[in-house]
């Protein structure tokens, strides 16, 4: 088959392509970094490289194509994330609706289902949304859980006040996935004969966070390492301090809001907690202690 790979080498993408490769497939993946050509090239893919803000190159990229991954970016610039998210997706679809593409699969996100109180996560809403009207397309959204590498942000909080925490409980169970689990799901689902659209949630562990803070406090030697709950405004006031845009500093205190509240975790539960991914929280703890 001849498919697309969005999201350049990243977490996502690049086991994706790697085990597209390996079962024989005709995988370009499309990346905005001419830098990441030789790269791209060394796996056996084709590199595509330009702008995703660009309809006309994303028809040329997806022309002929069996199946797209398609993906947004984490970040879209400090300001307008929630618009520049959902303007990234109407390219997408734009570009698919044009060439015909008969098969895509979108990495969304647990929570998804819900156009409030999400944070960034909103943008995938709307996009779920464009993607559902899609005709003649069969669409496969993956909704993903909170990403274990997210983590890593926490080092320096752990490192430097022995804490870790969010404006959330440590008693709510939060649905957590690993990158090559996402991969694993979307590679078996680009090749499907899938009709219509369908939703595939994707989580590798569903945990509390007072299991956060046990068990990756473990993996870096401090195993009484506490879980503190902060206030949305402590929230954001950290992670501005952190050097994270305002913006994006209160999606995220949104999207804990929601999870804290239970929005972000509803359509997961109801739907009941499907956790079919390979790594736990166990294993992303040696990960984590390596990075640490």
């Amino acid at each position: 088959m001849k498919i697309i790979v969005t999201g350049s080498l990243g977490n996502t993408a690049k086991p994706l392509a790697e085990q597209l490769i390996a079962e024989g497939h005709d995988i370009t993946v499309i990346s905005s970094s001419e830098a990441k050509k030789g790269e791209i090239e060394s796996l056996g893919a084709k590199a595509s490289i330009g702008s995703i803000t660009d309809v006309n190159f994303l028809v040329k990229a997806f022309e002929g194509a069996d199946a797209v991954f398609v993906m947004t970016p984490p970040i879209i610039g400090e300001t307008h994330i929630v618009e520049n998210t959902v303007n990234a997706g109407k390219n997408y679809a734009e570009a698919i609706a044009k060439t015909g593409v008969k098969r895509v699969v979108m990495l969304s996100s647990v929570g998804a289902d819900s156009p409030v109180e999400n944070g960034p996560i909103k943008g995938l809403h709307y996009i779920e949304k464009l993607y559902n009207e899609l005709e003649n397309t069969s669409v496969t959204l993956l909704r993903a859980g909170y990403f274990y590498i997210n983590f890593f942000n926490d080092i320096p909080l752990i490192k430097n006040a022995g804490i870790i925490g969010g404006n959330y409980p440590e008693n709510i169970n939060i649905p957590l996935v690993h990158p090559t689990d996402i991969a694993k799901a979307a590679a078996e689902e680009l090749v499907k004969n899938t009709a219509g659209k369908n939703i595939r949630y994707v989580v590798s562990d569903s945990r509390p966070p007072a299991d956060f803070a046990k068990v990756l406090g473990a993996a870096v030697g401090n195993p009484e390492l506490p879980w503190v709950e902060f206030t949305d405004e402590q929230s954001l006031e950290g992670m501005v301090q952190a050097g994270l845009p305002q913006e994006m500093a209160e999606l995220y205190v949104e999207m804990g809001k929601g999870m804290r509240t239970g929005v972000v975790q509803k359509d997961f539960i109801e739907q009941g907690s499907p956790v079919n991914g390979s790594v736990s929280l166990e294993d992303f703890s040696r990960e984590f202690a390596n990075k640490f």
